[in-house]
């Protein structure tokens, strides 16, 4: 199938200390490295990030430079969410006059994503008249960021989302939602992508600044201290990794100022809990957390929200 491909690689990493994801290596190649290979066979790329450090040295392919054939955008504003940099993709894209039927969404966080690209196609082209194919991993969790979407049909959302409240801060299942898209059960392990420095090292990739990785931990674990301490809380344990979950799934899932919100009320919502007696501190915040978690994954493939 004749297909383009937007690879995304510009995020904040928020949760990795600022840490750029497309210079993260695993195996000796850099992220983006590996999402390009998986984007083999396309008739052209478009990278939608930062340019790389020491742009313009190194071999092409490695994490100093980019091949030349390899477009590269922005979206705009920058750090806008993932549909926006889907949306700049498809622009430049087309500018460039390179159009293709489909269009391959890849996240350049994900070092198995290789696995799961041959199956979509195949999918696709054993049920003619679907607009896209979208990974699904193992455990039943949908990754849109893998997937395989009618060049036409993205235009078309785009532009509809465009002329509405647009696509800053949006979430990709939303642009996604009117969709006629299969789900593809992808290999395990294809899904698995680079959200924290847990996931970094349960995929066995590797970063220099482990210093300043140490630091990030350590000023969160102080400043949770200090603000349990402000607020009379000393006894209550905060697991950090699981509320910086759920403020990274409704982020995605919803828009990123969700994020916040969804942590703010959850805790809001243990200590009634933990008020009325109905549970003790941990569960009272497990069970918020776990709710908040479970609505916004819900929220998102559903399409729910305003147009």
């Amino acid at each position: 199938m004749e297909f383009n491909a937007v690879i995304l690689a510009g995020g904040r990493a928020t949760r990795l200390g600022g840490v750029p994801k497309p210079w993260l290596k695993y195996d000796g190649d850099a992220l983006l490295s590996l999402a390009l290979q998986a984007a083999r066979g396309a008739s052209a790329v478009v990278v939608v990030g930062p340019d790389e450090p020491g742009s313009g040295g190194g071999e092409p392919g490695t994490a100093g430079h980019l091949p030349d054939a390899v477009l590269r955008t922005r979206e705009e504003p920058v750090f806008a969410g993932p549909a926006a940099a889907i949306a700049a993709g498809l622009s430049a894209l087309k500018n460039g006059g390179r159009s293709t039927p489909w269009t391959l969404v890849l996240a350049c966080d994900m070092p198995h994503a290789s696995r799961g690209v041959e199956l979509l196609w195949a999918a696709l082209e054993s049920s003619p008249g679907m607009e896209g194919a979208m990974a699904v991993s193992a455990d039943g969790r949908k990754q849109p960021l893998l997937g395989a979407y009618s060049t036409e049909a993205l235009e078309r959302e785009v532009a509809v989302a465009s002329g509405g409240s647009g696509l800053t801060n949006s979430s990709v299942f939303r642009l996604l939602a009117r969709l006629n898209v299969l789900d593809v059960e992808v290999p395990a392990g294809s899904t698995d992508d680079v959200d924290t420095w847990e996931d970094a090292a349960a995929l066995g990739i590797d970063y220099e600044l482990e210093a300043d990785v140490k630091s990030q931990e350590e000023t969160l674990e102080e400043w949770c201290r200090t603000l349990l301490q402000a607020f009379e809380l000393e006894g209550v344990e905060v697991d950090i990794n699981e509320v910086l979950a759920v403020a990274g799934v409704a982020a995605h899932s919803v828009v990123r100022p969700a994020a916040p919100l969804t942590t703010f009320i959850a805790g809001y919502a243990a200590g009634m809990a933990r008020g009325i007696g109905q549970a003790s501190d941990d569960a009272s915040m497990n069970a918020a957390l776990e709710l908040a978690r479970k609505i916004a994954r819900e929220y998102s493939e559903s399409g729910t929200g305003p147009e």
